[in-house]
């Protein structure tokens, strides 16, 4: 990590313990800030999101699924390929259960991949987001390794051979990708302010 990203961790307005108990967590495995944040945002994870089959209703019952598929997902970050992880993972995950000798069967396998990306904030393209933000909410915007398109952003980089910007509008507790996602009117129209602001910006570039 260079000087200049450490700095960034360091200002980013992040409250450890309020983040514990929105998690409903009791302990979190730091309560560093900037350590807490590096591992969010910059080194890769492994997330456990999923079990199908099994019986999850309210009640006591007994019922033995035949079959159970468990879900979870990786992030990678730059250097990592996901043709290679995928072998990997595949590979280790098969050695165990073959170590297990379970008469049943298992079958794991890649929904989707993507290359992970990380854009240079230096970048005048960035450098207008960072001033239309400022001008529309009075504060400085956080730079944060987190977003939720990241498959097409890399995509758009690579056809276009231009700075691809993500600039987020919404609010931390909007729940993107779940049941009970939402966006606040307030953020949606700041968020045109902050296009309009992003443009003319740019244009001064």
């Amino acid at each position: 990590m260079s000087k200049e990203e450490h700095q960034l961790y360091e200002k980013i307005d992040f409250n450890v313990a309020e983040f514990r108990d929105s998690v409903g967590a009791k302990k979190l495995p730091t309560e560093d800030k900037k350590t807490l944040l590096i591992r969010r945002w910059r080194e890769p994870c492994l997330s456990l999101h999923g079990i199908e089959g099994a019986f999850s209703g309210a009640g006591e019952k007994t019922v033995i699924p035949s079959k159970v598929i468990g879900k979870f997902s990786i992030r990678l970050v730059p250097n990592m390929k996901p043709e290679k992880v995928n072998k990997i993972v595949i590979d280790y995950l098969n050695e165990l259960w073959k170590k297990r000798g379970s008469p049943n069967t298992f079958n794991p396998r890649l929904g989707h991949d993507a290359l992970p990306w990380v854009a240079d904030t230096n970048e005048a393209n960035f450098k207008a987001g960072a001033r239309a933000v400022k001008q529309v909410h009075g504060v400085e915007p956080d730079l944060i390794r987190e977003g939720c398109s990241i498959p097409i952003t890399l995509t758009f980089q690579d056809l276009t051979g231009k700075s691809v910007l993500l600039l987020p509008l919404g609010a931390a507790d909007d729940m993107a990708h779940s049941q009970n996602e939402k966006f606040n009117k307030s953020n949606y129209v700041q968020g045109v302010k902050i296009l309009l602001s992003y443009l003319l910006e740019l244009g001064k570039a």
